[in-house]
């Protein structure tokens, strides 16, 4: 499966998050940052989180919001939030609907061995539900401050 094009209208969701339930349709009128991560209290979905929490002002302050999604529970998102001071919305895609609806859930491949998994991306999602930009096989450092520039720069 592919990801959404840019221009398209952003695949819609309903997520169970730990703070409540995350829709895309709460955030209409506002900005939306969608990222992708494979999983809860890992080194890189760690730092991820934190780099996405620390310049949450500064996203709040260009009129977006940003939700983390992973397939984890509800439970092990309230853990992972509590446990590094986390801010950002989460996600939990039990069922594996929207990371098949944004085209993450793909083939990997660790020591040879193939399986199934979340490919960290990003959407960012404009004010009327469209997608204005994506990344693909994200790396972390770096990161939310791209997002940044680009929500900063969509206006």
């Amino acid at each position: 499966m592919t990801n959404p094009a840019i221009g398209s209208a952003a695949p819609d969701f309903t997520l169970a998050g730990d703070t409540g339930p995350i829709s895309l349709a709460s955030f209409k009128g506002r900005k939306l940052v969608l990222y992708f991560y494979p999983k809860d209290d890992t080194p890189g979905c760690t730092t991820e989180g934190k780099d996405f929490s620390a310049t949450r002002d500064a996203f709040a302050a260009a009129d977006t919001d940003i939700v983390g999604v992973s397939r984890d529970s509800v439970a092990a998102h309230g853990k992972f939030r509590a446990k590094h001071g986390l801010t950002v919305g989460l996600g939990a895609d039990d069922d594996g609907a929207v990371t098949e609806a944004y085209g993450v859930w793909v083939e990997k491949s660790m020591y040879g061995k193939k399986y199934m998994g979340i490919e960290r991306a990003t959407f960012l999602i404009d004010r009327d539900g469209r997608i204005a930009q994506v990344w693909n096989k994200v790396k972390v450092p770096g990161h939310a401050a791209a997002v940044l520039a680009a929500a900063q720069a969509l206006g």
